[in-house]
């Protein structure tokens, strides 16, 4: 039996036609500060569900690859280092997927630290396709809903 990643998204994902806002505001936080903290600390940045998802199919494909390697621009999640190919996979809520359409839902502390995220993903995008690098930029979602095609991705990144 295979285990499922999907999930039942946060807020930020319900949204009605394509292109459009998503209703409602921002209405606050509903936990206390020290509840806040504690939930917030137990986020990690790496070795996340569907980064796992993704190593483990690259894997078994008998792919050679490091992972968070820190001598690169970023620490790319999954680095084919002899090949010159950085795939990064983002956390949709993190990383702003389409975050024009839901940023106003959010108080503006959250919105500068995700806007912050994404001007910092855009400098180490540049960064490394300065240095030569072939960047992929995979979400968490494309993981979650087609994850054979994201590895066909990073396949076709990789030279032959």
């Amino acid at each position: 039996m295979q285990r499922r990643l999907c999930r039942k998204k946060a807020g930020h994902r319900s949204w009605a036609a394509k292109g459009q806002l998503a209703p409602g505001a921002h209405r606050g936080d509903i936990m206390s500060p020290a509840k806040r903290s504690a939930l917030m600390s137990r986020i990690c940045g790496k070795n996340t569900g569907p980064e796992k998802a993704l190593v483990a199919k690259l894997a078994a494909l008998g792919l050679s690859f490091e992972t968070h390697p820190s001598d690169l621009a970023g620490r790319p999640d999954i680095l084919f280092r002899a090949e010159r190919v950085a795939v990064f996979v983002d956390g949709d809520f993190w990383h702003g997927w389409r975050f024009p359409l839901w940023k106003h839902k959010l108080s503006q502390s959250w919105q500068d630290k995700i806007a912050a995220n994404r001007a910092r993903d855009n400098t180490n995008f540049r960064r490394l396709r300065r240095a030569g690098w072939r960047v992929v930029r995979i979400w968490e979602h494309q993981i979650e809903q087609a994850l054979p095609a994201c590895v066909q991705r990073i396949l076709a990144a990789i030279p032959r």
